[in-house]
């Protein structure tokens, strides 16, 4: 009995160094991701869609690397949605659990601090769905599967103009995240660049952990904008958009890819039906290996699948495919890594389900963005594709 127990001890420690056991070696990849918090719907499809993608490649035999093949495990660490904690996931999941590449966070208010702890330990890291130019800015170790904001705005901007014959704006975000007030800023420039200063009325923000927005939005109506832009994430949409029409607002929202969220229509409700954002691909209508994704996500869950689910698969299959490129695994963790990391910044060209995109010197991939609008039923329609 001893000796079967020491065997197992040593096969699992050879497991973790990469070593060949009697049923072969595994390769360890981290998911730093919001399970709790504000937006743990976001967390949830994240590891949703990682485990579906975790289960074929581990049902079929493993990953293929080099003549050699590797079982998949993802350690998952809960950031909270916070940026602090952000941080101390990172660090667990590169120094307690030597994972050789993390995938997120997604939100860049943790993504840009969690990028940051990723490149200073020469780890590779891919943010699935953070927008913002900072998250991968001047950070060779870091790469993302996400549109920037300085492309996203415009493409709110110009949509709104065109739908709604737009020439004033109102725009309401959060301060404190980076996300929301980076492509706030984004958005407000581009608007008045084509409009002429002063065209964005009325440009409001608001703190962490506000609820009630009925100042700011008695601000922005009051201004008479022709449509009002919200870069926020979905659990705040929600309670904004409700509030701005129990004061009277009848016009149009306009929303970002923070929208996104399966669980916005349970929140909104009616409130948000007949309204658009922008975001990475539309559920509804999907053809091929998106559709496919779509169908057998929801068979196994239960709903439909959010834009941060397709990411995120995407974004670790970038890591798979990065893996594959190394040509063989070492076992030493700090060259493996480095081998990772040139290996995805050498992808010239990744046919993900949320589109085609090449990747910039920045780590950050060049594609398409779309537009959908919520229906009646509560769908997310595709409306049109801009591409850069």
């Amino acid at each position: 009995m001893k000796k079967g127990l020491s065997f197992i001890v040593v096969c699992m420690m050879a497991a973790l160094l990469l070593v060949p056991c009697a049923w072969g070696k595994s390769i360890k990849i981290g998911f730093n991701i919001p399970l709790t918090g504000d937006i743990p719907k976001v967390g949830e499809e994240s590891k949703f869609a990682a485990e579906m993608l975790k289960a074929d490649v581990n049902g079929a035999g493993g990953l293929e690397i080099g003549g050699e093949k590797y079982m998949l495990e993802f350690v998952y660490e809960d950031n909270e949605s916070k940026a602090e904690s952000a941080v101390s996931a990172a660090l667990k999941l590169i120094e307690r659990d030597q994972v050789i590449a993390v995938v997120g966070p997604n939100s860049s208010k943790q993504a840009v601090p969690g990028g940051q702890v990723c490149d200073d330990n020469r780890t590779p890291m891919i943010s699935p769905w953070s927008t913002n130019p900072d998250t991968t800015k001047d950070r060779p170790w870091v790469f993302r599967a996400a549109f920037l904001d300085p492309f996203q705005g415009p493409v709110a901007a110009d949509f709104a103009m065109k739908q709604f014959n737009a020439k004033k704006a109102g725009v309401l975000y959060a301060l404190a995240n980076d996300y929301s007030k980076g492509l706030a800023e984004i958005f407000k420039a581009d608007f008045e660049k084509k409009n002429g200063a002063g065209s964005v009325v009325s440009f409001e923000s608001y703190g962490d952990k506000d609820q009630d927005f009925s100042a700011q939005l008695t601000k922005i109506i009051s201004a008479k904008p022709d449509f009002i832009f919200l870069p926020n994430n979905y659990n705040e949409v929600a309670l904004i958009v409700k509030q701005a029409h129990d004061l009277g607002w009848k016009g149009p929202f306009m929303g970002a890819d923070a929208w996104g969220n399966s669980e916005l229509m349970t929140l909104c409700g009616d409130d948000c039906k007949g309204h658009y954002f922008s975001t990475h691909y539309a559920a509804a209508g999907a053809t091929g290996a998106t559709k496919e994704f779509i169908d057998r996500y929801q068979a196994k869950y239960g709903y439909e699948p959010a834009d941060v689910a397709a990411l995120t698969w995407d974004a670790t299959r970038v890591v798979l495919q990065g893996l594959q490129g190394m040509g063989k695994v070492t076992g030493d963790l700090k060259k493996d890594r480095k081998s990772l990391k040139d290996a995805i910044a050498d992808i010239a060209e990744f046919d993900g389900i949320t589109g085609k995109m090449k990747f910039d010197e920045q780590g950050d991939p060049i594609k398409c963005a779309v537009v959908v609008k919520i229906s009646d039923k509560g769908e997310f329609v595709f409306t049109e594709s801009v591409c850069p």
